[in-house]
């Protein structure tokens, strides 16, 4: 199986490149840094997905995808992006794609995103998701000044419902592994001993948000 990454970052593609070759049953990866050459790519290889950053230098990485939608529509689509703000997601909605991925992923939430959209399924960044509504919650007072991220604020909710690892890696398309290393961040972000007692701290903070 061949994936195409447009991304006009070197970096980012070599990273990226590395964790997908880890997989048996990917094959190639091959990189273009903007919209003609990413078309010329998909003219040239039969890919079975493409990562799309959503900014490029100059370009939209959501024009690409629309317009090679319409010439290669069997190949899977999905953003791959830096930003979470609900604008970029909405555009990348109504362009249809397969999913959408933060660059801040761990490589495990990666390989398991790009798997289920092989197969067929949709995958977005749990952060996308609004399953729970710890969103009400100042990510910026948490943890009196250390931040969370929003997928740590995600899992720190998680704990406060006395869901096991295995019960959160299900529920947000990771896997447990991925888990125990967020809960790892978050217990040493907010000087936590374990998780139960982080998960009594949301509870308080939570309720009292109420």
């Amino acid at each position: 199986m061949k994936i195409l990454i447009v991304d006009d970052h070197p970096l980012v593609y070599s990273g990226l490149q590395s964790i997908l070759l880890s997989e048996d049953y990917i094959d190639e990866v091959i990189h273009a840094n903007d919209i003609k050459s990413g078309l010329e790519m998909m003219k040239k290889y039969n890919f079975a997905l493409v990562l799309v950053d959503m900014k490029l230098k100059g370009e939209n990485g959501i024009d690409f995808i629309t317009e090679a939608k319409k010439k290669y529509p069997e190949c899977k689509f999905v953003v791959l992006s830096s930003s979470s703000a609900a604008g970029d997601f909405d555009n990348a909605m109504r362009a249809n794609v397969d999913g959408y991925i933060l660059k801040d992923a761990f490589p495990d939430d990666i390989l398991y995103a790009v798997k289920s959209v092989i197969r067929g399924r949709k995958y977005f960044d749990p952060v996308f998701l609004e399953k729970m509504n710890t969103s009400r919650m100042s990510i910026n007072s948490i943890g009196n000044g250390n931040l969370l991220s929003p997928r740590e604020i995600e899992i720190l909710g998680c704990l406060g419902k006395g869901m096991s690892n295995k019960d959160i890696a299900e529920m947000l398309f990771i896997s447990e592994n991925t888990v125990k290393k967020h809960v790892s961040r978050i217990l040493s972000k907010l000087n936590f001993r374990d998780r139960t007692q982080a998960a009594l701290y949301f509870s308080k903070t939570f309720e009292k948000r109420d």
